[in-house]
């Protein structure tokens, strides 16, 4: 894996004759939220969520290897919150798992960009709120996937204006 900045990333994808899509990741203690862009990457969609925990993290590289080939991924889009003013330990666990995702190996060549999701959680929530959800893990995952999709669509607008 290697990062790049995300005008880089919708850089490379504009350029490409071949479809491509990203995929967006809201990063949990215990859940990280998966949306998947369309293949022009201006629409955003809730995908799945995923388990995480560091015993799994060679079973999340191979579901994202297989995510990868699936549906022709060429990038991530890792959600992290951004502070001018301390380095939060949320941001902090976002760059452990990208970095044990990067040292299994499966995810050689693929790019990818962290976005600002400062907010994002708490937005969705506000939005989902009104559903009344009963199941506390149904709820918890209905947001980590909407959140990503939050982290996705806000930066595929974002890189669409800078390019």
């Amino acid at each position: 894996m290697r990062q790049v900045k995300a005008v880089q990333l919708f850089h490379d994808l504009v350029n490409k004759n071949e479809p491509a899509r990203l995929l967006g990741l809201d990063v949990g203690d215990k859940y990280v939220g998966l949306a998947l862009s369309d293949f022009q990457n201006k629409i955003a969609s809730p995908f799945s969520v995923l388990v995480r925990k560091k015993s799994n993290i060679d079973l999340m590289a191979s579901d994202f290897e297989t995510l990868i080939s699936k549906y022709s991924l060429k990038g991530f889009v890792v959600g992290l919150p951004f502070s001018c003013h301390r380095v939060s330990t949320d941001a902090a666990q976002v760059k452990v798992l990208i970095d044990a995702l990067s040292r299994t190996k499966k995810l050689q060549g693929l790019k990818y960009t962290y976005w600002n999701e400062s907010f994002t959680s708490k937005n969705v929530e506000l939005l989902l709120r009104p559903l009344n959800l009963n199941n506390a893990v149904h709820s918890k995952t209905m947001l980590d996937k909407f959140a990503a999709v939050g982290i996705l669509q806000v930066s595929s607008l974002g890189s669409a204006s800078l390019t």
